[in-house]
């Protein structure tokens, strides 16, 4: 039986590599989870671990070059520094605090108990994401003409947000930690499929009518994307 995650020596050193398979991929790949700071082998139905484990050993240097460039990971505890709407905001414990989790100047105050930290943490950027992520797409709707059925936030691995055929836009939370420049070019791009599903001239001239930030948006996605996944 496979593992699904193990630790391999690769000449740059131990590596944790998580094998997946997925039915409808045509051949072998490799990609990096900033997230967990692991490479992603997928397989095809049919494919043999052995020519997953070929191709990693032949990007062993990708690899090990891609994961050094890794931002450094941030667990959610005192005295942590997360940005909030691009703003780096550092934690506070307040174990004898309520009301969970709070905005204090550049703080992010957090009450309880010590173990319950990073959940109050992740809650509260979640419902900070939900709260502004809503109200960006409902006026930016409104702009394009359409309605937006429902607005949820997901901790996602590889998509900052999408739109279903039903108009239901869901977004990653952590794009909540992004400056607000970026977060409305994300949810720009998703309500314009409200309208358009696909990429074509049309979905991005209305993507153009809904943000001036398509460009500058998406450079620090590119750019600066994987230092989100690297929180908690």
């Amino acid at each position: 039986m496979e593992q699904p995650s193990e630790i391999l020596s690769l000449p740059g050193g131990p590596t944790r590599v998580e094998w997946r398979r997925n039915a409808r991929a045509r051949r072998v790949s490799l990609r990096i989870d900033p997230r967990g700071g692991a490479v992603v082998v997928t397989l095809p139905a049919r494919a043999a671990r052995r020519t997953g484990m070929t191709l990693l050993i032949s990007h062993a240097d990708w690899v090990t070059a891609r994961l050094k460039a890794l931002p450094a990971a941030i667990p959610l505890g005192p005295g942590a520094v997360i940005p909030i709407h691009g703003i780096p905001h550092r934690i506070r414990h307040l174990p004898a605090g309520r009301g969970g989790a709070w905005i204090e100047g550049e703080s992010l105050a957090v009450s309880g108990e010590a173990d319950f930290l990073a959940r109050r943490v992740t809650d509260f950027l979640r419902a900070e994401a939900r709260r502004r992520f809503t109200a960006l797409a409902t006026a930016k709707a409104a702009t394009a003409g359409c309605a937006v059925r429902r607005v949820s936030v997901r901790d996602t691995h590889s998509r900052w947000g999408s739109c279903a055929r039903d108009g239901a836009l869901s977004f990653s939370w952590r794009l909540v930690m992004a400056p607000p420049f970026v977060q409305d070019y994300v949810v720009a791009h998703e309500v314009a499929h409200l309208r358009h599903m696909d990429h074509g001239s049309r979905f991005w001239a209305l993507v153009e009518a809904l943000t001036p930030f398509r460009a500058a948006g998406m450079a620090w996605l590119r750019c600066e994307g994987a230092q989100l996944l690297r929180v908690g």
